[in-house]
């Protein structure tokens, strides 16, 4: 039997991907990441479709294989640019934005399919540069996070596949190329790579956790502030600890929220700012997230 061809091994890559990604929007349900999610499985989705025309020979002009890609790219930094718009109310209306953004990165494939039939599409430099600009927004979310290897993993690939229209690289010979499938094949295999290990680091991260010393406070915001760090980027888990922070330090509470949850000031007993803490931490989270989101993430039962 012949070995797959490269675009066959990118194809399978990309589709395996869109269904990690997929699960990935299963996990997240309840919170305002599940758009994210699913802007990953039509990005995924679009590389699968891509790669598997070009396994079975029916993308053989340059040209339309080039715009195909520019779509793929454009649909990539999608997820990304959806996360810094995760705060509710504004989150649904956001995807519009978001939405808009993929269609005008896609407009020189447009112009190049409808106005110059035959010629790759024309990218401004500033677009070439905005791109992996927003990969990079994308990745620096979440290395501080659990997911830090995999952001890294999938942002490489993100790049590989859409080296085309960086800045320095010439499109006709990055898509045209003798190595472009294996290329793509390892973009595809990065992403891959990475969203595996999210979904392993997501699968590890529900398992429950022994502490040494009972500390309610810490036992109840720990677990679903990382779950929600992890899920959103230390962005909006900063927000969320600065706005803690602040309404502690108004009121003398003797505890902080940092970037790994509750640290608690020398000597702090127990009291109702305990339950001040916690009302005040539900009441922030839960513009990210549902109050049944919470409770499956061991935040407290519902109010």
């Amino acid at each position: 039997m012949a070995p797959p061809s490269a675009s066959a091994v990118a194809f399978v890559a990309a589709l395996l991907s869109a269904l990690f990604a997929t699960w990935g929007g299963v996990r997240v349900r309840g919170s305002t990441a599940v758009p994210a999610a699913g802007w990953a499985v039509a990005a995924c989705l679009a590389l699968a479709l891509e790669t598997g025309l070009r396994s079975t020979g029916r993308l053989a002009d340059p040209s339309l294989a080039a715009a195909l890609r520019l779509a793929v790219a454009a649909l990539a930094v999608c997820p990304a640019m959806s996360l810094l718009g995760a705060k509710r109310p504004q989150h649904g209306v956001w995807q519009l934005i978001v939405a808009t953004l993929a269609v005008v990165l896609s407009l020189p494939a447009a112009s190049a399919l409808l106005v110059r039939p035959g010629s790759f599409p024309d990218v401004h430099l500033l677009q070439r540069w905005f791109m992996p600009l927003l990969v990079l927004a994308g990745w620096m979310n979440f290395i501080g996070t659990s997911q830090g290897a995999a952001a890294t993993f999938i942002a490489a690939g993100q790049c590989v596949v859409m080296r085309g229209y960086l800045p320095g690289w010439d499109t006709a010979a990055s898509i045209g190329s003798p190595g472009a499938p294996t290329l793509d094949a390892v973009g595809a295999g990065l992403v891959l790579a990475g969203c595996g290990l999210a979904a392993g680091r997501a699968v590890v991260a529900q398992r429950p956790v022994r502490r040494g010393r009972a500390d309610d406070l810490a036992a109840t915001i720990d677990p679903s502030f990382v779950a929600l760090r992890d899920t959103l980027g230390a962005a909006w888990a900063l927000r969320i600890a600065e706005r803690f922070d602040t309404v502690a330090a108004a009121r003398g509470w003797p505890c902080r929220l940092g970037f790994g949850g509750v640290k608690r000031g020398a000597g702090a007993g127990d009291g109702d700012w305990q339950r001040d803490a916690l009302r005040t931490f539900r009441s922030l989270a839960r513009r990210f997230v549902s109050s049944d989101w919470l409770e499956r993430h061991g935040g407290g039962s519902r109010d």
